[in-house]
């Protein structure tokens, strides 16, 4: 009989945020693949998780590697807990060729849902809901990032855009939104449920004049709402 992949998802940030659900999986899976294993290690640690079964390392560097070895191992009827280093693994994380293949294998892949940072971010955000879209993080390279921008503004409904990006790089992006869509609403969410969360609103405008003054650390999500065409 084969075995199960699981995606579990893990705590952003506040470590009650897991799921009764996401323990029991973690306590009873035969393997737990994570991107980092010392990191996973910590968690389980500090939720006091007894885990019957081993780490091993999955990152986007060793994911053809590991894939067929997960494989096996579900062939042979082991039950596998897949996660990232926070939230749902697959978003933005690595993942989904693991769970590609194992649709190809006919292995059952069942979700373990729970924090997801942007969707945290778009429930308090007050732009709309019903429609929108998740573009991850946006490419480094200057003329990629714009090109994708200039293409996003052309959607023919309005929808709310939502991204990730490294605080290093927020305020070169903040202009490029504001020479392409001009100044138009923004919600930045930061350090999402941390000690230290925060939602600044405003115009690239105004989100400009704040980080002149003010550092922006931590880890940031961006959302903007294209309006009606």
């Amino acid at each position: 009989m084969k075995g199960i992949l699981y995606i579990v998802a893990t705590p952003i940030g506040n470590l009650q945020d897991i799921t009764l659900r996401a323990i029991q999986i973690l306590e009873n899976a035969d393997v737990v693949a994570c991107e980092d294993t010392r990191k996973t290690g910590l968690l389980f640690q500090n939720l006091k998780i007894a885990r019957k079964g081993k780490l091993i390392s999955y990152y986007e560097k060793n994911e053809a590697k590991r894939i067929p070895q997960l494989i096996s191992e579900l062939k042979n009827g082991k039950s596998i807990a897949l996660v990232s280093n926070a939230g749902t693994p697959t978003i933005s994380d690595p993942g989904f060729k693991l769970v590609k293949e194992c649709i190809v294998q006919n292995i059952k892949v069942i979700p373990i849902p729970g924090p997801s940072a942007s969707l945290a971010a778009l429930a308090a955000s007050g732009f709309p809901t019903d429609k929108f879209l998740f573009l991850g993080y946006l490419p480094k390279k200057d003329s990629r990032r714009k090109k994708l921008l200039e293409k996003v503004k052309k959607i023919p409904f309005s929808c709310t855009l939502i991204f990730f990006e490294s605080p290093k790089r927020v305020i070169k992006l903040l202009k490029e939104i504001q020479l392409i869509f001009g100044e138009i609403d923004l919600v930045l969410a930061r350090e999402l449920t941390k000690v230290f969360e925060e939602f600044l609103r405003g115009t690239p405008d105004e989100l400009l004049k704040i980080f002149e003054k003010k550092p922006l650390k931590g880890e940031i999500t961006i959302l903007l709402n294209i309006p009606p065409k």
